[in-house]
């Protein structure tokens, strides 16, 4: 009954939304107007008349989420509270704990605690999961529980949380919180500047030019700028970090939609910072949006050699319309084109699969493009690296293990089990690895291939054709031999899945800051952006 009253209001629902955003009506208005009327009436007589009692708030919220889910992932209805967290995100600025948290039906996770802040001071570590926010219990929270967490400077709250099977309790005092934008710029050996950008906040282009003329001023004539898992942020903040590399007037990127006043072009408004310093830029799979902007621009204009795996793949840009009651639409309006005039988007969410998932645009169908310089570019799959560093794409495998927070999970209890003193002589041993292994097993881990998958489905049309009991031993002898590849599988992945180990693991001990100090002598693509900036001429012949 449920689905059901889903699908009945959804078009409805679409119709509201579209009349209160100020898309134009044109030839529909007669339709959207019906509709409007359709859904007034339906929802009138639902609330009035259904056998049980209804909560006309969740119906309408359940109705909208599941309207705009057939569209893309990044249109979505913001209730008060989302905005608020949409804010934080774009400011990197709120008051509360100081603490990364992770958002579970019955309780809140730490993910990180940030040093120095209170709830760093206070003892909360990495994998303490809260229960009890003063005295409101989590799972009893209807709306977005972390907000618990949050209050006005220099009041108290107290937080009861498990810890390795103990209930703790600690009382923290909110402070204002500041995320930075660059959380880490170090000097590397050969005179080169490193900088570590982790979000397009309002203050990332501020703080990208402020560590860059510190490290040149540290004598930095080389710079390596690490965008990898920056998911994105605001458009005009990745606009003026493109805009410190290249000239003033330069066209950085351009949006097309069907609405005419959003197709735009964006170009560079201010004097460069640095128009020769050599540059390295890092991505991966998690680099996104904005942070695609500016890799994508830079690498379109030859302003620099990108090195790492295919990033993300989001070429849609959003924008925030006010409705009623604080809330708001966060709807997809353009698409976004790099300099060169591709556009990135990976994912075709008007084209679906027979399963209702979005379709992934094949290389084939890629089209070429040519940069300043005549390279060859593609579109439709996100920013192909000039280096690609094969090694560090993570595997399915991996994705699934990270995905079920086994990774994140083993390295709390490592924590509470081994103790770590010196940052420089840590290394995970072929012991750890096994003991990972073991780890594995015993929370039952397991994930599921599309061979499988389709297995599965040849043996369901197989019994409808009375062939199974002759299949049967054949399909069994595939499933036993799929399951052999699968744990041969985390051996073949066993260099990145013990990276990703190590990583976590040295946060947990030194902090976000011991981990880039970490990486910034052990990680591979930084390992080959000094090698590349500490040759001028392989450095140029990328770029030629």
């Amino acid at each position: 009954m449920k689905y059901t009253l889903k699908k009945k209001i959804v078009l409805p629902v679409l119709a509201v939304i579209v009349l209160f955003t100020g898309t134009a009506f044109k030839s529909d208005f007669f339709e959207i107007a019906k509709q409007i009327e359709i859904f007034t009436t339906l929802f009138k007589e639902l609330n009035m008349n259904y056998v049980d009692e209804t909560n006309p708030g969740e119906l309408m919220d359940s109705a909208i989420k599941n309207m705009l889910k057939d569209l893309d992932p990044y249109t979505v209805f913001m209730n008060e509270q989302d905005v608020e967290a949409a804010r934080i995100n774009n400011t990197g600025d709120y008051t509360g704990i100081g603490a990364s948290i992770k958002t579970l039906k019955d309780k809140l996770i730490v993910v990180e605690p940030y040093k120095g802040y209170p709830a760093d001071e206070s003892g909360l570590k990495a994998g303490d999961e809260i229960t009890k926010v003063d005295n409101v219990l989590v799972s009893d929270f209807k709306q977005n529980s972390g907000d618990l967490l949050k209050g006005a400077q220099g009041s108290e709250v107290t937080v009861t949380f498990n810890r390795q099977g103990k209930t703790q309790t600690a009382t923290i005092t909110r402070q204002e919180v500041e995320i930075k934008a660059v959380p880490l710029y170090k000097m590397l050996e050969n005179n080169i500047g490193y900088l570590a950008l982790s979000k397009f906040t309002n203050k990332a282009a501020l703080e990208t030019s402020n560590a860059i003329n510190l490290l040149k001023s540290d004598g930095a004539d080389k710079l390596v700028l690490d965008l990898r898992g920056n998911p994105g942020g605001l458009l005009n903040e990745a606009i003026k970090i493109v805009n410190l590399f290249v000239p003033k007037g330069q066209l950085v990127v351009t949006t097309k939609s069907k609405v005419e006043k959003y197709n735009q072009t964006y170009f560079t408004k201010n004097e460069p910072l640095d128009l020769d310093i050599p540059l390295v830029v890092l991505i991966d799979g998690g680099s996104a949006s904005a942070s695609e902007i500016v890799s994508g621009s830079l690498q379109d204009l030859d302003r620099a050699v990108v090195i790492g795996t295919r990033s993300f793949g989001k070429g849609l840009v959003q924008r925030p319309k006010p409705l009623t009651y604080g809330t708001q639409l966060k709807v997809t309006i353009s698409r976004y084109y790099t300099p060169s005039g591709r556009c990135i988007q990976a994912l075709d969410y008007w084209n679906r699969d027979e399963d209702g998932n979005a379709v992934r645009t094949q290389q084939e169908n890629f089209n070429e493009f040519k940069t300043k310089n005549g390279r060859s570019v593609f579109d439709g799959g996100g920013v192909q690296p000039d280096i690609e560093i094969s090694d560090s794409k993570l595997s399915k495998i991996t994705k699934t293990i990270i995905e079920d927070n086994l990774i994140f999970n083993y390295a709390t209890n490592y924590f509470y089990n081994n103790s770590v003193t010196d940052l420089s002589s840590f290394k995970l041993l072929d012991s750890d690895f096994n003991s990972f292994k073991t780890y594995l097993k015993s929370n039952n881990f397991s994930f599921e291939t599309k061979t499988e998958r389709a297995l599965e489905k040849a043996m369901v049309i197989a019994l409808e054709e009375e062939l199974a009991n002759d299949l049967s031993p054949s399909y069994n002898n595939l499933t036993n031999q799929l399951s052999a590849l699968k744990n041969q599988a985390i051996d073949d992945n066993k260099n990145q899945i013990i990276a990703l180990l190590e990583n976590e693991i040295i946060k947990r001990y030194f902090y976000r800051e011991g981990m880039y100090s970490y990486f910034l002598q052990n990680n591979t693509e930084v390992i080959k952006a000094k090698e590349i900036l500490s040759q001028k001429q392989k450095y140029l012949s990328y770029l030629k």
